[in-house]
């Protein structure tokens, strides 16, 4: 399981919102100085905000600004992931593939291409719509700071 510590920015009655900051893997690369992500990474360094479904710890007590530990199994990124880069690149590859075969020329093909990338995108998007509650794919909250930051 992949483990993230965040901040609760709000409560709902079901669920928390944790801002999570995304960091680079800048420490641990041995080209330190010489590598302008380092640079890059600590001007543009991002907030992400994500629904944490509570499921039996309903009834406890959140308060905002305080530090939780969330979690997401690995293979739910890795299968994740794989759909988000493969499905598009797939369907662009086999429509301009279909097209090609019927004997279209290059322009036709290339407009296969991107209505297939664009079905593709919107497949993914779909999918991630119809699975936004399915618990299995969510984060889960595995602890909490009882230390306030405001």
């Amino acid at each position: 399981m992949l483990r993230e510590q965040g901040r609760v920015v709000s409560i709902e009655a079901d669920a928390l919102w944790v801002e999570t900051t995304q960091t680079s893997t800048c420490g641990s690369c041995r080209a330190r100085s010489g590598c302008g992500q380092r640079a890059l990474a600590g001007v543009l360094q991002t907030s992400s905000h994500l629904r944490i479904l509570l499921g039996s710890q309903a009834g406890r007590n959140f308060s905002p600004g305080q530090m939780v530990t969330i979690g997401i199994p690995e293979d739910v990124v890795v299968l994740g992931s794989l759909a988000v880069y493969m499905v598009p690149l797939l369907a662009m590859l086999g429509l301009a593939g279909v097209a090609a075969g019927y004997g279209a020329g290059e322009p036709a093909s290339v407009a296969a291409g991107v209505v297939g990338l664009l079905m593709g995108s919107l497949a993914v998007r779909y999918f991630s719509w119809r699975s936004r509650d399915n618990p299995r794919l969510q984060p889960v909250l595995l602890s909490e700071e009882f230390l306030s930051v405001n």
